[in-house]
């Protein structure tokens, strides 16, 4: 992904163990927007998540990248993919530095200013030298989002990642989202924390029962359309 592209679900399926968890879905995810996939428990969300970040495969259906099924991709576009789940992916024994060295390596960025910037965007120029193991969890959830920032991705896929977060890390992560997008990553976001997440996204996708329910533009009041779908 040399450009920022738009990532497309075309009636996209999932079966776990001869059960759907997602059912002929279809979306949307363009540059410079953020989507709220918003859905109560186990309506789809993380396996959409898995789906987009290629790490899992449809059973049913296609997710382009651009003109491109997801399958197709190369290493150096998978790269441009930036996650945060619902585990931090660091590692214990090394610094924060090293961290976003190695995971630097791993996806082709070497430079070691963007590791210093971001290690001071997220507030933690102070503890850049100690092994992650002793952080906090805000301090790790921090840390993780610095990690999938690492690529300049073109497509950041954000599960939960307000978790372990005070007010003050609320406010940062929120904002370095919000900048990804205005450089031109497109933004899939799920979240618990809905008036959070209203203030920075433009765009909605619920889910129910694996099924899409609501795609499309944020107009009014975001809690409201979501429970308007879900319970409606």
């Amino acid at each position: 992904m040399s450009a920022p592209l738009t990532v497309r679900a075309a009636g996209v399926s999932r079966v776990y163990d001869e059960e759907y968890a997602l059912i002929d879905v279809d979306a949307e995810f363009t540059p410079g927007h953020v989507t709220a996939l918003l859905g109560p428990n186990g309506a789809g969300k993380s396996t959409l998540m898995g789906l987009l970040s290629t790490l899992l495969r449809p059973s049913e259906g296609v997710i382009y990248f651009g003109e491109t099924p997801a399958e197709r991709l190369d290493a150096a576009a998978r790269a441009r993919i930036g996650y945060v789940g619902h585990k931090t992916m660091l590692y214990g024994p090394l610094t924060a530095r090293e961290n976003l060295q190695f995971f630097g390596q791993l996806y082709g960025q070497r430079d070691p200013t963007r590791v210093t910037s971001l290690l001071a965007r997220v507030g933690l120029e102070g503890d850049a030298d100690r092994p992650a193991a002793g952080f906090s969890r805000g301090m790790a959830q921090r840390l993780t989002l610095a990690r999938a920032l690492l690529p300049r991705p073109d497509l950041l896929l954000l599960d939960e990642p307000l978790t372990g977060l005070d007010r003050e890390g609320v406010a940062l992560a929120l904002d370095m989202i919000r900048q990804a997008a205005l450089e031109g990553a497109a933004v899939v976001l799920v979240s618990h924390d809905l008036s959070a997440t209203a203030t920075i996204a433009d765009r909605v996708l619920i889910l129910k029962r694996g099924r899409r329910r609501f795609e499309g533009a944020v107009q009014g009041d975001l809690v409201a359309r979501y429970h308007q779908e879900v319970d409606g």
